[in-house]
């Protein structure tokens, strides 16, 4: 699919003070994404506080994002779980509230073998019938996704690609040169987008694009037109604020900059919380670091 193209956004979930979800913020900062340097958006992920929000929630943010972005502009939804049957349903439901894909978790907690994790993504992607990308996370799951269950599964037409968070250069290096034509790679770690690149991958699934979207997209289209110098300076310029939006448990350290800088996204819901003093400085001195692309708009 290639029109999902090679800077998504996995979105922050805005709440209100009462800690409701702020739909209407959600709205104001798809947006402001798509309007600085995003393709397409990943709503509902682990970057959107999924495992605390209800499938209800889930199905309206679609529906909101949707609705704020229009018609052309790719969503993929976060719908999947370690329940098949229930990922299958979700998946669907947010197909019906116009996603255009589906991101599909390698199973957590469970921790299914790799014959499971491949019939799971086998009966999701035949029952929806729409494009599904792969997410590798072992490092959240528990749970890796072996480069060649990858590759067998690039074989199934509407599984377009994956999201490779596992940062084992040698199994993503595996997954580019084994899989089908046409099947792609995106980084799932800002600070490897580069080296991804650079073993063929297609673009990244990013969080830093929030702030640095722009940028992160001159990045991609000098390496891809072989200009590797500016790639790399780009690369070495994001660096420290790459590193600081994981100084502790992501989205945390990404909603406290995204405060910093002007847009009012609200707190978290438990288990997670706000940040701690020291980590709230790495993240300070790293936004004093870059140039924000992103068009913060005030909270009404």
């Amino acid at each position: 699919m290639e029109s999902i193209g090679r800077v998504v956004t996995a979105m922050i979930t805005p709440f209100n003070a009462n800690g409701l979800v702020d739909y209407a913020r959600a709205a104001e900062l798809a947006q402001g994404l798509i309007s600085s340097g995003t393709e397409a958006l990943v709503v509902c992920g682990t970057t959107g506080e999924a495992p605390t929000l209800t499938s209800d929630e889930k199905l309206h943010l679609v529906a909101t994002v949707r609705s704020a972005v229009g018609p052309i502009v790719p969503i993929i939804a976060g719908t999947c779980s370690n329940n098949t049957a229930e990922s299958v349903e979700l998946s669907r439901e947010a197909l019906r509230n116009g996603a255009d894909a589906i991101l599909g978790t390698v199973p957590w907690y469970n921790k299914p073998p790799q014959e499971g994790i491949e019939r799971h993504f086998t009966v999701i992607a035949d029952a929806i019938g729409a494009p599904l990308m792969l997410y590798n996370v072992p490092g959240r799951t528990a749970t890796n996704l072996a480069p060649e269950t990858a590759v067998r599964l690039s074989q199934i037409p509407n599984i377009i690609g994956i999201k490779e968070a596992s940062g084992n250069f040698e199994a993503i290096s595996s997954i580019i040169r084994d899989a089908r034509p046409g099947f792609k790679v995106w980084s799932g770690n800002d600070a490897d987008t580069l080296p991804v690149l650079a073993l063929g991958g297609y673009g990244v699934v990013s969080i830093a694009s929030h702030l640095v979207g722009v940028q992160i997209a001159r990045m991609i289209s000098c390496s891809v037109a072989g200009n590797v110098a500016e790639a790399a300076r780009l690369h070495h310029a994001l660096t420290p604020l790459v590193s600081a939006l994981f100084v502790t448990t992501s989205p945390i350290p990404l909603k406290y900059a995204m405060r910093r800088c002007g847009f009012d996204c609200g707190g978290h819901r438990l288990p997670l919380v706000d940040i701690d003093a020291r980590s709230a400085g790495v993240v300070d001195n790293a936004l004093q670091s870059v140039q924000i692309d992103f068009a913060v708009t005030a909270a009404a």
